[in-house]
């Protein structure tokens, strides 16, 4: 089993990844991301881009409502969708700091559509055996060695159903411009409160790494903590009782319209946002103005059933097995069986680090084809003397020829067998 990992030329960095990514794609991307954070709930983690390139490929494949559905949740045409998921997977792999990968896997049998196949990264395609557990165990090993261990397993299991898998596997990993000291966390929210917290706290000077946005649903502060390789981290927090769902959607939104946010240089004395406090203090000597952050170390891991939302995902029709809904893939008749992601995301003292798999498994689908056609049918008995003629299929050279007039005996048990023993053993193979 061969599968490649989508790399790119890293020179260059963020400027290189911004040229080959267009805002409308950020958007609808951020898009999903946003309608995604609204169906959450708390203890989650989640990536919209580990799953935004797989639905353009399935989307480019689709026909009918499949077809419709699935761009409508990516927010791009059809048509353009798996141009699209190239261009991300092409800015994602110049982003230094990030890694991505896409793997397809299918059945021996399963012949696949040539202008589909060839729109994958080059060598992502590998070959699914007559062995269930010993393709589990392979698809494994390919998700822990292409996020560095973070996640160990696929986030589906492979059954004798399954015919096609495209997955895929995401990466970020960042270290703090500034690191943050560990400090035992402090806090008036009872259900922290009763075990001691691994607080983070650290000192800066820049204020406007902090902000406050007004959103329709409630004050949102917003603490921007950068890290290498432009790769930063956004801490967002809501006025209480507002749903985390609200809160990362607003933190989403404020990516596109940073001006709703009034930055922490220009904010009054008082309390001026969620967990937010602006005072002034008396020092013996002259000090710069500061910006003390507190907030809690955290590891968190989810999985996710995409089928579970198949609406947000585009994959309502897409999951009916009652025909094919991927022409454009393979001529096989297929429907999405399954689909889930797993991820991870660990914010610590020196840095930050965040994996996602995603992976769909088609299966069959549609009725068995219906026996409407005529045909002929030719039977052949070699049952008397015959000859035989061994050639070079190319060249047409004869290398052997002969007659056959006494058959071997058909062994009435199994003593009968040993006087042939030296055929018994043979190996055969047909060399078409």
């Amino acid at each position: 089993m061969r599968v490649g990992t989508l790399t790119g030329d890293r020179a260059g960095g963020e400027a290189v990844a911004r040229s080959r990514v267009g805002g409308e794609v950020v958007r609808a991307v951020n898009g999903l991301t946003a309608r995604w954070a609204r169906t959450t709930r708390d203890g989650t983690v989640f990536s919209a881009p580990g799953v935004w390139p797989l639905l353009g490929f399935l989307a480019d494949g689709a026909t009918g409502p499949a077809r419709t559905e699935l761009s409508e949740a990516l927010g791009v045409p059809a048509d353009q969708a798996a141009g699209a998921a190239r261009q991300l997977l092409r800015a994602l792999a110049a982003f230094p700091g990030v890694g991505t990968a896409v793997g397809l896997w299918t059945e021996r049998t399963l012949e696949l559509v040539p202008r589909w196949e060839a729109g994958l990264p080059a060598e992502a395609h590998g070959v699914l055996s007559a062995d269930v557990e010993a393709d589990r165990r392979a698809l494994d090993a390919w998700a822990a060695e292409r996020t560095g261990g973070l996640i160990g397993r696929m986030p589906v299991s492979l059954t004798g159903e399954t015919e096609l898998v495209l997955a895929g596997a995401l990466t970020m990993r960042t270290r703090w411009l500034r690191p943050f000291e560990e400090v035992a966390l402090e806090t008036a929210y009872a259900p922290w409160g009763g075990v001691e917290r691994l607080g983070l706290w650290r000192r800066g000077a820049v204020l406007d790494r902090v902000g406050v946005a007004d959103t329709p649903d409630g004050w949102v502060t917003e603490l921007k903590v950068l890290g290498s390789d432009a790769l930063d981290v956004h801490l967002l927090l809501g006025e209480e009782g507002m749903a985390p769902g609200r809160v990362l959607g607003a933190g989403v939104d404020l990516l596109h319209r940073p001006r709703t946010v009034v930055p922490g240089s220009r904010l009054p004395y008082g309390e001026v946002g969620p967990g937010l406090r602006v005072v002034r203090e008396r020092s013996a000597q002259h000090a710069p103005p500061s910006l003390d952050v507190l907030t809690a170390a955290y590891d968190v891991r989810a999985h996710h059933d995409l089928l579970a939302r198949h609406e947000l995902f585009g994959l309502t029709t897409a999951r009916d097995t009652g025909q094919g809904r991927f022409p454009g893939i393979s001529a096989r008749p297929l429907a999405v069986g399954a689909a889930a992601q797993s991820a991870l995301a660990r914010f610590g003292a020196l840095g930050f680090r965040a994996a996602a798999v995603t992976m769909f498994g088609a299966v069959g689908a549609g009725l068995p084809p219906a026996l409407r056609y005529v045909t002929t049918r030719i039977n052949a008995a070699f049952d008397r003397p015959f000859g035989f003629l061994a050639l070079h299929r190319h060249s047409r050279l004869v290398l052997a020829a002969g007659w056959v007039t006494d058959p071997l005996p058909f062994p009435q048990y199994a003593d009968d067998a040993q006087p042939n023993d030296e055929y018994v053993n043979d190996t055969w193979e047909n060399d078409e």
